[in-house]
């Protein structure tokens, strides 16, 4: 559940609570755990948590803002820019305790299962390069490693925008290597509208460590995205999976230099 609370005094805060006997509960626990260590004014602040009748509930503070507009000349991506270099600077080393972002991947191996159990899969051309595609996703679990504190799921719902970007629900966040979240932006600013080499620049020039990154890692890393992403949408075929597969087989064909067929083609 979730609600805004509008309580005596004029107090307003955000509540969120999930059951306890859930796997989510675990998650939340996880987020109320790194809030006190995130920067102050990029994500609201955890005000309370509690655990009542089988429940677990945090209360924030409220943040005001609409979800970012990640398109191409879109008022809200300096905004954007500002806070995703705050994160990556005020968390590099991580302050807080977190799962590491590279075992969980490599624990998932999603090319290699996905090599053994061909799902339906409308580009022929990434079954082509299975063998290939498992490599790459091996030399991605060293790339990502790393520790900073990556929220790892920088969508638009995610990022709440007024005078300032604030980025919420840090339920998913991960100790990985300090591009890793430009990174995944690069993939959500294709989905806004931005051509896979617009996204990369745009991404050079807000994280100084993606700037760095060589290309045959950022094309090991979109291949390993690609490959979480497509075992999410058999797992959990949900109506927003589909085409975030089809933003990460975009980067990847971006990436191999690869002609597909329009209107892939025609974006590069």
């Amino acid at each position: 559940m979730s609600a805004t609370l509008h309580t005596g005094g004029g107090h307003v805060l955000f509540c969120k609570g999930v059951r306890l006997d859930t796997p989510k509960a675990r998650m939340h626990r996880h987020e109320a755990q790194v809030n006190p260590y995130l920067p102050p004014g990029v994500a609201p602040r955890l005000l309370w948590r509690t655990e009542v009748d089988g429940w677990l509930l945090l209360g924030f503070e409220h943040v005001p803002g609409h979800h970012a507009d990640l398109s191409p000349g879109s008022p809200d991506l300096p905004l954007v820019a500002d806070t995703v270099h705050t994160i990556g600077e005020a968390l590099t080393p991580s302050p807080a305790r977190a799962p590491r972002l590279a075992d969980q991947w490599a624990r998932l191996a999603a090319w290699r299962r996905l090599a053994h159990d061909r799902k339906p899969e409308p580009a022929e051309w990434v079954w082509g390069r299975l063998d290939e595609f498992v490599d790459r996703e091996h030399r991605a679990f060293t790339a990502i490693d790393g520790d900073a504190l990556a929220h790892t799921d920088l969508h638009p719902l995610n990022v709440l925008v007024s005078d300032r970007a604030r980025v919420v629900d840090w339920a998913w966040s991960r100790r990985a290597a300090p591009w890793v979240d430009a990174g995944l932006l690069v993939l959500r600013l294709i989905d806004a509208g931005h051509s896979p080499a617009a996204a990369e620049r745009w991404a050079d020039g807000v994280v100084p460590a993606w700037s760095s990154v060589s290309e045959q890692e950022r094309t090991d890393f979109a291949v390993a995205v690609l490959g979480v992403w497509h075992h999410m949408a058999g797992v959990d075929p949900s109506p927003q999976r589909a085409p975030l597969v089809d933003v990460a087989r975009r980067w990847v064909a971006h990436r191999l230099r690869d002609v597909v067929a329009s209107p892939i083609s025609a974006e590069q």
